[in-house]
């Protein structure tokens, strides 16, 4: 029979939702408080994760280019803001589509969308509704400024708390200035969003930083071509292949997603 201090310790950290936080009190993957997971709603990437996102806790969705990780971000937002709950993104340069998002079913009046520069030496890296008008800054101190403004703002956002989930688009930004980043900085984030019902989650081109709870999803998509010749091809959609490394649990296999293209 456990001691009855240890007993008003555990409820203490339930009622403050700090248990989640401790190793020692983690569920099985299998037995997770839905609660405490955010769901996609895509039963297949959903059924692979068990439930969706862990809250409270720094996730990726990592890939290259076209390999699908801003499909399953939209609908990651489209799915919370459809519950009703506020999302946020930090759009580092400044390459969110709107057109996409509405497509998505993003309901953009629950989206705080924070927007970088126009791009790493092409124009300004100050955040705001478009670039700077002074003249450009030097590739490298432009690039370094985006991305340490874009850091900033996240920590602003969780800072502020209320967002179901807070999300920062790194996915253009070089590899080895991704890199330079110091790996404090993602602990840094975890701390403030621990026993939240905040899930963080990084889109980059490669795996960056996770928490020891979170998720990583490396992503990557195939083209699907359909027609009678070399010159007469119709793109009939996207197969997304989704691989998932969890700290908890070994999840063997990949999950493919039809995407179709309009």
């Amino acid at each position: 029979m456990a001691h009855p201090a240890v007993a008003v310790l555990e409820s203490a950290l339930r009622a403050r939702k700090l248990d989640r936080t401790l190793t020692t009190t983690l569920p099985s993957w299998e037995w997770t408080d839905p609660a405490s997971l955010l769901p996609m709603d895509v039963p297949l990437v959903d059924a692979c994760l068990r439930g969706g996102l862990p809250r409270g806790h720094l996730s990726e969705l990592s890939g290259p280019c076209s390999s699908g990780r801003m499909t399953l971000l939209l609908q990651l937002m489209s799915a919370a803001t459809r519950r009703g709950e506020i999302v946020a993104l930090i759009d580092t340069c400044d390459r969110l589509d709107v057109a996409s998002a509405t497509a998505a079913g993003v309901d953009l009046d629950r989206l705080l969308w924070i927007r970088g520069g126009s791009g790493f030496g092409i124009g300004g890296s100050g955040f705001g509704p478009g670039p700077r008008a002074q003249s450009p800054e030097p590739r490298d101190q432009s690039s370094e400024t985006a991305i340490d403004r874009a850091l900033k703002a996240l920590n602003l956002v969780l800072q502020a708390g209320g967002f179901s989930l807070v999300a920062i688009d790194l996915a253009d930004v070089p590899p080895a200035r991704l890199r330079q980043i110091p790996f404090t900085t993602w602990p840094r984030v975890q701390r403030v969003i621990e026993g939240s019902d905040t899930a963080c989650v990084l889109l980059t081109p490669e795996p960056l930083a996770r928490s020891a709870g979170g998720l990583t999803l490396s992503l990557a998509g195939r083209s699907t071509w359909a027609g009678g010749s070399d010159r007469s091809r119709l793109l009939q959609g996207v197969d997304l292949r989704v691989r998932v490394v969890s700290p908890r649990k070994r999840i063997d296999g990949d999950v493919r997603v039809r995407a179709v293209v309009p």
